[in-house]
């Protein structure tokens, strides 16, 4: 298999949160959720493989170069997407194609043009008078632009409306299409990553606790409501966490498909990603 982006032993340490021994491979042309607590290190990681902050680590390879050695020629291949523009807001479209047409070697201005009028975004008035939606769209029309094999989106789709998302999902649907296209997409909003996720990875309180294919997680998680005497009945090695209700337990098992073949009168409901990020964080382990 071949991977656009490996890390290994990846950690950050600031004085009060660790970014932990990271270590991650994302197959090439995939869509890799990655999910987390709001400080769980999410932001950390993606500057952390941009270089855009110094962390300790023993490999970034980004379409097998290494980050240390081969800076600018990745850079040429990425495209980062944040959820408030960069540019200054005194720039207009146009002006902004004309000042990228320098930058990158790749870029076709005549396709940056035809998502301008895509969006419907004036191509001469200035950012500042764009919503944050139409900002968000610019971004995407330059990411798509310069050819970037490789999009990273680091909470982009926060705080804008459904139909705006909707949108930019089926923005991201049509890039990844292309196989030798990779989508890194942190994002809170979980119903996002059910709807264009290939993987989930989670991070909680700086450690990756794992990352497993959309449909691992959707066939092999399920919810169990039942009581104390059952959940200890089941084999401990898979249960993930449970929850106590008032007169029942909540339990998020791994391994749902071979529990109902032995429990067939349980009821185990499918788990959501966000069910599933949910009994990590706040649910209680068995001893």
């Amino acid at each position: 298999m071949e991977y656009a982006l490996e890390i290994k032993h990846l950690s950050k340490q600031y004085k009060d949160f660790r970014l932990d021994d990271v270590t991650l491979a994302i197959p090439s042309g995939s869509v890799v959720g990655l999910i987390g607590e709001n400080g769980a290190g999410k932001s950390t990681l993606i500057q952390s493989i941009l270089g855009l902050i110094h962390s300790d680590y023993e490999e970034i390879n980004i379409f097998g170069y290494d980050l240390k050695t081969n800076e600018k020629k990745i850079k040429e291949e990425i495209a980062v997407i944040y959820d408030v523009t960069h540019f200054n807001l005194e720039f207009t479209p146009s002006f902004i194609g004309k000042l990228l047409s320098k930058i990158y070697k790749n870029w076709d201005n005549q396709r940056y043009e035809s998502y301008l009028d895509r969006f419907k975004l004036p191509k001469k008035k200035k950012l500042k008078e764009f919503s944050k939606g139409m900002k968000m769209k610019l971004e995407f029309a330059v990411a798509f632009s310069h050819d970037a094999k490789f999009l990273f989106l680091d909470e982009a789709t926060s705080g804008l409306d459904p139909v705006f998302r909707d949108e930019i999902l089926d923005l991201l649907r049509e890039f990844s299409e292309d196989e030798s296209h990779t989508i890194l997409l942190s994002s809170h909003i979980t119903s996002d990553l059910d709807k264009i996720a290939d993987y989930i990875a989670y991070l909680h309180e700086g450690r990756l606790m794992f990352m497993k294919t959309y449909d691992e997680l959707h066939e092999n998680f399920g919810i169990l409501n039942c009581s104390e005497k059952i959940m200890h009945s089941l084999n401990q090695e898979d249960i993930v966490a449970y929850r106590k209700e008032a007169y029942s337990y909540k339990v998020l098992v791994q391994n749902a498909m071979q529990i109902r073949k032995v429990f067939t009168d349980l009821e185990i409901n499918k788990a959501s990603v966000e069910d599933i990020m949910v009994f990590y964080a706040k649910g209680e382990k068995v001893c």
